[in-house]
This record gives C-alpha cells, sequence and structure tokens, in this order.
C-alpha cells in the first residue's frame, strides 16, 4: 500500500494512504482524546472527542474520521484544538453524574482520565441532570445507564465483534438510551468485552462489583485456561484473592477479545462444591486431613499397587488443561514406577493411529493467519460455543470475503456466512470421503493408497461435495479444521486421515481444535503411553484412557486441572 507524507505538531511522519488521523498520530505515540473511537470498531465519530486542527481547514475536523493526505499538517495542541476539546468535554459532563467516589470504574475509567486533562472545575450548566432507568441484561454485566455518553461502542461491538446485535440505541436526542430493543439478557459467549469497550462506569462487571479498586489489586499475566486457543489474560487478585480477569492485547492470538468463560471462570474458584483440603474416605466417610497425611496415604497405596499386582495395574489419568509441570513430574513419577499408563486424551475413544500421530497437536498455520483466509472447511466444531476466539477469527475471514464450509452433526447457530452440511456423525466417513474424492478429482492428484477403498465406496450429497471441494482447490489460502465432534469421534483416526489427506490434494493447511487448554504441552511433556519427553518412543507402550477404564486397573492417580490460583 502507497503512504503519503503528513505533520502533526511539527513531526513528519510517513503513513499509510487511507488511514486516519487519529491512527496516525497512535502509531507515532501522540495522543489525542476520544471517547467513541476503538480500533477494533468501525468508525462512528459520535463522541468529537478527539477534534484537532487541520491547516487551511474551515473549522476542527474529527481526527477519527478525517484520512490522510500528502502534505497534511495536522494540530492537536493548538488553541483552536484545546478549545474545542475542552467544549466537548463540557458537553459531554452536562449529564454525566458526579458519583466517581462510588463509580465501580473509579480509577480505571477513559472520561475520567480525560475530563482531568480537559475539563474544568465548574460548568456553565444548570439544568437538572437526566436520569434513566438500569436494566437487567443478565448475571454478567451491570448497568448504570444514566453514565453512558452514547459512544455506542457497545452497540458496534456487538454487530462487528461478536456477531450478535444485542445492544442498540433507541430515542432521540436527550432521550436517547442504550439496552436491548426487547426485554432480555445478552447471551453472546464474548458478551463481557463490552465491559473494556465503555469508556465510563455504564457498563461494569457484576460479579466483581464493588469488590476491589484499581489501585488495591495486583496484575499477573497468564493464559486462557479454557480452550486450546491460549488467549492472554491478566488475573487481577488482592491478598492471594481472584478479584477480576481482563484480557492482555497480544495481535496474534486473541487481539483485545476473550470469552465469557475465560473472564468470568474464575468464580468457581469460590464454589461451595470445591474441595479446598485433601479428604480421606474412612469407613465409608470423608474426612478431611492435612496434606502430608494425603501424600502419604497416596504414596503408600501406589507402592502397594505395584508390589502386589505390578506395574501395569497402576494408572494415571490427567486433565489437558494441566501445566506442562505438573503432567512433566506426573509421567516422571509414572515411569519410575515402573508404568507407561498415562494418558491427557481423556474424551478420545479411537487411539489406532497414535503412532503415526506428528510430535504434537500443531496447528499449520498460525492463529493471527485465519483471517487471511480465502477458503475455511470447519469439521465438527460448534466453534462460537467451543472455541470463541477462533470462532471470531473465522468469522473476520467470512467478512472480509472467505468461503466457509462446515460439516456437522446437526445445524449449528453459526454467526457468519457459512455453506452447512449437516449429516449424522455415522454418515461422516463418507461424506468426508467424497469431499476428497471430488476434490482429487478436480485437481487430477492420486489419492493415498492406504484410503483408496474408502474412498471408492464414498457416498452422500454430491452437490455439497462439490461445492466444498471447489472452494478448497480455488482457495489461494484454504484451512481445515478438525473440532471436538471430529476428534472425539469412534472413527476419529479416519477423520484425521481423510482430513490431512484432503489438504494435501487441495493443499490447504490443518487446524486441530484439541480439548483443554495444553493438549500440546502433554503430548510434549510424556503424558501419552507410547512416547516419552520430548516425542521419544517407548518400547512397551501403557493402556491408553480406554483401555486403563475398559480393562479396570486396580488404581488409578487423577489430576484434575483448577488449583487455587
Amino acid at each position: 500500500m502507497s503512504t503519503v507524507q503528513i505533520e502533526i505538531d511539527g513531526e513528519t511522519l510517513e503513513v499509510q494512504q487511507g488511514s486516519m488521523i487519529i491512527e496516525a498520530a497512535d502509531e507515532a505515540g501522540i495522543r489525542i482524546p476520544r471517547f467513541c473511537y476503538h480500533k477494533k470498531l468501525s468508525v462512528a465519530a459520535n463522541c468529537r472527542m478527539c477534534l484537532i486542527e487541520v491547516e487551511n481547514g474551515r473549522k476542527p475536523m474529527p481526527a477519527c474520521a478525517t484520512p490522510v493526505t500528502d502534505g497534511m499538517k495536522v494540530f492537536t495542541k493548538s488553541p483552536l484544538a484545546i478549545a474545542s476539546q475542552k467544549s466537548v468535554m463540557e458537553f459531554l459532563l452536562i449529564n454525566h453524574p458526579l458519583d466517581c467516589p462510588i463509580c465501580d470504574q473509579g480509577g480505571q475509567c477513559e472520561l475520567q482520565d480525560v475530563a482531568m486533562g480537559y475539563g474544568s472545575d465548574s460548568s456553565r450548566y444548570v439544568e437538572g441532570k437526566r436520569s434513566v432507568a438500569d436494566k437487567n441484561i443478565g448475571p454478567l454485566i451491570s448497568t448504570e445507564l444514566t453514565r453512558c455518553i452514547q459512544c455506542t461502542r457497545c452497540v458496534r461491538f456487538g454487530s462487528e465483534i461478536a456477531g450478535m446485535r444485542e445492544l442498540g440505541m433507541t430515542g432521540r436526542g436527550e432521550h436517547s438510551e442504550i439496552g436491548t430493543f426487547i426485554e432480555q439478557s445478552v447471551n453472546s459467549e464474548m458478551s463481557g468485552n463490552v465491559i473494556d469497550v465503555c469508556p465510563v462506569g455504564a457498563l461494569t462487571a457484576k460479579p466483581s462489583r464493588f469488590s476491589a479498586r484499581a489501585w488495591e489489586v495486583r496484575s499477573s499475566k497468564n493464559v486462557a485456561p479454557h480452550d486450546c486457543m491460549g488467549s492472554n489474560i491478566a488475573i487481577h487478585t488482592r491478598r492471594n484473592d481472584v478479584m477480576s480477569v481482563a484480557p492482555c492485547e497480544n495481535e496474534d492470538i486473541n487481539e483485545v477479545w476473550i470469552s465469557d468463560r475465560d473472564r468470568f471462570g474464575y468464580k468457581g474458584l469460590e464454589s461451595q462444591e470445591r474441595v479446598y483440603k485433601p479428604q480421606v474416605k474412612r469407613n465409608g466417610v470423608w474426612t478431611e486431613v492435612e496434606w502430608q497425611d494425603a501424600l502419604n496415604i497416596v504414596a503408600a497405596r501406589m507402592h502397594e499397587t505395584v508390589k502386589e499386582h505390578g506395574a501395569e495395574e497402576l494408572g494415571a489419568l490427567a486433565s489437558p488443561s494441566s501445566s506442562v509441570e505438573e503432567l512433566y513430574l506426573l509421567q516422571k513419577l509414572m515411569r519410575g514406577l515402573g508404568s507407561h499408563n498415562i494418558d491427557h486424551r481423556l474424551r478420545e475413544i479411537d487411539f489406532s493411529d497414535q503412532q503415526q500421530a506428528p510430535l504434537y497437536p500443531r496447528f499449520q498455520t498460525s492463529i493471527a493467519e485465519i483471517d487471511e483466509q480465502n477458503a475455511i472447511f470447519v469439521i465438527g466444531s460448534n466453534l462460537h460455543k467451543e472455541v470463541p476466539i477462533a470462532a471470531h477469527r473465522i468469522r473476520k475471514a467470512s467478512l472480509r470475503g472467505a468461503k466457509v464450509s462446515a460439516l456437522t452433526p446437526v445445524a449449528f447457530d453459526y454467526r457468519f456466512d457459512v455453506n452447512e452440511w449437516a449429516v449424522p456423525l455415522a454418515k461422516w466417513v463418507g461424506a468426508l470421503a467424497l469431499i476428497l474424492k471430488t476434490a482429487a478429482a478436480k485437481a487430477s492428484v492420486n489419492i493415498s493408497p492406504e484410503l483408496t477403498a474408502i474412498v471408492n465406496n464414498a457416498g452422500g450429497d454430491a452437490a455439497q461435495a462439490e461445492v466444498i471441494a471447489n472452494q478448497l482447490i480455488t482457495g489461494e489460502k484454504a484451512s481445515i479444521i478438525l473440532g471436538r465432534y471430529a476428534l472425539t469421534s469412534p472413527e476419529a483416526s479416519v477423520f484425521r486421515a481423510l482430513a490431512f489427506e484432503l489438504a494435501k490434494v487441495t493443499q490447504a493447511k490443518v487446524l486441530l481444535l484439541t480439548e483443554g487448554a495444553n493438549g500440546a504441552g502433554a503430548w510434549l511433556s510424556g503424558a501419552v503411553p507410547h512416547r516419552l519427553v520430548a516425542g521419544h518412543t517407548v518400547d512397551s507402550p501403557g493402556l491408553n484412557t480406554q483401555e486403563m477404564l475398559e480393562q479396570k486397573i486396580k488404581a488409578l492417580f487423577l489430576i484434575e486441572h483448577g488449583a487455587k490460583l
């Protein structure tokens, strides 16, 4: 893309042609106040807080909606610009309540920060402030709509990012209000992000409301534990108690968003159903004991099992969301006792292709590159419910023109244009084989001999198969995504083989949406029965999850994810 040269506050910059002044200023580190503008949302230009002066301009211009031109000179701190920004600040505060001391957003409020720089200690407006009734929009988001300045960030987030326009603006003039069109809750799996985009205290987190001030908490960077995308988060704690969770910006993974379960899942730490101290069953009754006593009992019983029944009767099952350190130590413990019966694939049934599996289930393309795909084929995933950030990335690709198809057991509610082929799970092998057969014929490519019999017996909707095959072949950048239904099916090995062969034929990339947050780390740390750390082979592989459960071995050691943060 071509560039133009502009000048902002005397500093010469070279920026992309077509970008807005506010984008050029942000890139150069020049701060322009704003409320309605958000770099991930469309331009609304309705708050006017970003008014600046442009040389030879007839009036102050909104920096968020004024594109750069070659030779343009911009002044963000001229008397005209400052006077305009101060006037807008005064207008915005006409109806805003003076409740900063009791506002839950105090200390982390954009309006509060900007008012300190551009506000005044008095107002010329003495009329009574308007009041807006709060709305109950569900258990996650609390509303204080009298504070709302109608920036419409929350409205644009719903329609542009979440794909569900649940909030909107009704009324005119001073009667304008943000809310749901009919009385209902906000149900998007990413709804909590409106708390972050709201520049005032109009939308706040209901579960953590009034629990802590921003300056009281300690922020620790972490990775979201609910899916394989690895969203970056910040955990806010006070005296070792988790107060809230917020997203950390990472353009390569989650951008500036997180799912609701990543944001609010910490409330599970406070559940009364959790066990906070070790317990031992004595005479049929669970009794609390000290940690050292519990560890001694577990160690003794593991040694007894090995001594009396042999190491082959001892097994371990680990959550795929456990940390690499936990998984490494678990396999070291089990193999030190002579057992290779260890697995993290708790929901999988078909393990017949595990010897041919790669070192770990990695994406063949980066998460950020999903946005740029021209064709995407999703196999067995209710994306919005299972992997919300992946659904957001695929939605972005769809909005940019990507052709998206999906093979599903039932019709899922996708929030982007998709060619959905709903087929009972029992007929998936035939459907996938038919797509592969069609694609191979169109590309004039031979199929691997191992799959010839399956492909020759393929059957199903030939028209659907041709549409999907065409999209993958003609797409300059194509991806095939395997989800939960495919990876946990009794025929998962066949699905994987057909998907990888289809990718080979169409030159597409494969993404595996594995269970848990750390499936890749579990493979690398040796938490599988047939491989050691870093993929080294085992001479005598142990039992997988299904075999351990079916053979009812004498002792199972379990690691459950969810230790107190």
